[in-house]
C-alpha cells in the first residue's frame, strides 16, 4: 500500500541512499528527521529513487550557495509540520469516504490501493499550485520589508467555554462544530484581508497589516459564527505593534498581549490594547469604549477598549 502512495518502489537502504547523494550518513538523517521522518534500520529496504533525489535536491541548495545548511534544515522543518498535517487530515477524510462507503475493514487495503492511484496525481497537482500561489503572495508582501521590525495587527479569536461543551456531545459532533469553526473563520479572515497564523479546534490566530483590517475581521467572526446554531460563542482579543515573524508562525509581546486579552474579553465581545484602539481612532466604521484598567498576567496593568460595529456608520467619543 505504501508503494501504491509513493508510486514508486522501495528499493534502497539508507546507507545507500546517503552515498548516492554523496553525503556521510549522519548527515542524510539530519534531513530526515528535519522532513519529519523516524530512523529506519540500516538494512530496510525503505527508500525510492525520489528519497535520493529529495536528498540531493536539500544537499544542492548548501553546495550552490543559496541557503546555509541550517537555513535548508528550517526549510525542511517547515515542509515537514505543513505535510505531515496535510497528509494526516487527506488520510482521515479517505478513511471517512471508505467508512461512508461501508468497505469492510478486510477489504481496506485494496481500497486504499484503489483510491491512491486516483487520487495522489490530482492532489500532487493542487498540492504544487497551492504553494506557488502562496509563496508569490508571502514574497509580495516581503520582498520591501524589513523583517526585523515587523509591525501587525494581531487577533485572537477563541470559544467560550468550549471545554465544557467537547464533553457535552459527541465525538463526530465535537468534529464537526470544529470544521465549521475552522473553515467559517478562515474564509473571514482571508475574505477581509487577514492571513491565519494557524487554528487550534477552539481558536484562531490571524494578522493583519492594518488595524482597522483586523478589528473588521474580529467583528465578522463573531457576527458569522453566532448565526451557526449550536456554535458557542465567540471572544476576541486585538492587539498592534512588532512581531517576530519565523517560520509560518508569529511570537512576541503583542502576539502574547492578544491572547491574554481574549481570556479576558466578555462572550460577544472584542477587547483590544490602546495602541489598536489609537489607531482605529477617528474611523466611522467602529466604535470604541474604554474599560476599567485590568490586570493582563505577565505585562501588567493595561486600559483596554471594547471595539463595537458604529451605529448608522458614525463613531462614540472615546472617554
Amino acid at each position: 500500500m505504501a508503494e501504491a502512495f509513493l508510486r514508486e518502489p522501495r528499493r534502497y537502504t539508507s546507507r545507500q541512499v546517503a552515498e548516492m547523494a554523496g553525503v556521510p550518513m549522519y548527515r542524510a538523517r539530519r534531513f530526515w528527521r528535519a522532513l519529519g521522518f523516524a530512523n529506519v534500520a540500516d538494512d530496510a529496504v525503505e527508500f525510492t529513487d525520489s528519497d535520493v533525489e529529495a536528498l540531493k535536491t536539500l544537499v544542492g541548495m548548501v553546495s550552490s550557495g543559496i541557503y546555509d545548511e541550517e537555513h535548508v534544515l528550517l526549510i525542511a522543518r517547515s515542509l515537514g509540520r505543513a505535510t505531515t498535517r496535510l497528509a494526516e487530515s487527506q488520510a482521515e477524510l479517505g478513511a471517512e469516504v471508505l467508512d461512508q462507503a461501508g468497505v469492510p475493514l478486510a477489504e481496506r487495503p485494496r481500497a486504499w490501493r484503489r483510491r491512491a492511484e486516483r487520487v495522489v496525481p490530482g492532489l500532487a497537482r493542487l498540492l504544487v499550485y497551492a504553494w506557488q500561489r502562496q509563496l508569490a503572495a508571502a514574497a509580495g508582501r516581503l520582498a520591501d520589508q524589513d523583517m526585523s521590525t515587523v509591525r501587525l495587527a494581531v487577533g485572537f479569536a477563541d470559544l467560550v467555554a468550549f471545554t465544557r461543551l467537547s464533553r457535552q456531545i459527541t465525538p463526530t459532533e465535537l468534529a464537526r462544530l470544529v470544521d465549521s469553526f475552522e473553515g467559517r473563520s478562515a474564509d473571514v479572515v482571508t475574505s477581509s484581508g487577514g492571513r491565519v497564523v494557524k487554528t487550534l479546534g477552539d481558536s484562531v490566530l490571524f494578522v493583519a497589516d492594518k488595524s482597522h483590517v483586523a478589528a473588521e475581521i474580529g467583528l465578522r467572526l463573531i457576527e458569522t459564527h453566532a448565526k451557526v446554531k449550536g456554535m458557542p460563542e465567540l471572544r476576541v482579543g486585538l492587539a498592534a505593534g512588532p512581531v517576530i515573524w519565523r517560520m509560518g508562525d508569529v511570537f512576541g509581546t503583542t502576539v502574547n498581549l492578544a491572547s491574554r486579552l481574549t481570556a479576558l474579553a466578555l462572550p460577544g465581545a472584542i477587547l483590544a490594547d490602546p495602541d489598536l484602539a489609537e489607531e482605529l481612532e477617528g474611523d466611522r466604521a467602529f466604535e470604541l469604549r474604554p474599560v476599567n484598567r485590568l490586570s493582563v498576567r505577565g505585562l501588567g496593568e493595561l486600559a483596554p477598549f471594547t471595539v463595537m460595529r458604529a451605529v448608522r456608520g458614525t463613531s462614540g467619543p472615546r472617554e
